[in-house]
């Protein structure tokens, strides 16, 4: 070989197989190039040391689920891109407290889809998923889903604020939808617990403003039943099979 070819062309060469067979094996993680995996079958190679793992598998790789703990300031909008959390999601920041058994993948990152907006100023749990079911049950369900979110809160609540932000009738209207009710708790003096259906990015804050208090800080604790537990902020880690929104 006296020019670089793609990995995928020279590894279909080697085990005489297709192109895209060749690049389901490189996109899995199975191959090494001088004792290094390389994940993009685009890689050029002259005459290095290429190697396919002995347990490498052509089947198809099983859609993943991220839970990141989102750190405010990182924009995690409504449109499902998750291009803007990309700086946070490799596998160094991978939560040591992972218990999945995955290993992580530069796929397991590139294509995922982000399901659960935050606001940007706030902080806390947001999901990443390839899963179609996973994506289906978070939005179809989005009104039905209770979000535990703390809020840190200055300034002084309006008599009877926190039993209008506890009352079904509590009159909330945010860009132009009638609110659901909520749960809403005093944590300790500056910090309320939410607990709510359907939150929407701007939400709260609005909700608090409402009744003259100002939010200085958010963080969303659990979406469903999947807790953010341990995750510190910037970690990630893999959904497990058991746990269900």
């Amino acid at each position: 070989m006296t020019e670089p070819v793609r990995l995928a062309k020279r590894l279909a060469e080697m085990l005489s197989c297709s192109r895209r067979e060749a690049e389901q094996y490189i996109e899995g993680g199975w191959v090494s190039v001088d004792g290094v995996i390389v994940e993009e079958p685009q890689f050029r190679v002259l005459d290095q040391a290429i190697t396919l793992d002995r347990d490498a598998s052509l089947l198809a790789l099983t859609p993943v689920t991220l839970l990141l703990h989102k750190p405010a300031g990182h924009e995690a909008g409504p449109d499902g891109n998750a291009a803007s959390l990309a700086p946070l999601l490799s596998s160094a920041t991978q939560s040591p407290d992972d218990r999945s058994g995955i290993r992580p993948l530069k796929k397991h990152f590139s294509s995922v889809e982000l399901v659960t907006p935050l606001a940007t100023p706030a902080s806390g749990l947001v999901v990443l998923t390839q899963d179609w079911r996973v994506t289906r049950k978070l939005r179809e369900d989005a009104r039905l889903m209770e979000h535990e979110v703390v809020v840190d809160v200055s300034g002084d609540i309006k008599p009877g604020g926190l039993e209008r932000l506890n009352r079904v009738d509590h009159g909330f209207t945010y860009k132009g939808m009638l609110l659901p009710p909520a749960k809403v708790s005093w944590q300790n003096e500056t910090r309320l617990r939410f607990a709510l259906k359907g939150e929407v990015p701007g939400q709260i804050a609005y909700m608090c403003e409402s009744v003259g208090l100002k939010v200085e800080g958010m963080k969303r604790l659990r979406i469903g039943r999947v807790a953010m537990s341990q995750l510190q902020p910037g970690q990630w880690r893999y959904l497990l099979p058991h746990e269900r929104f």
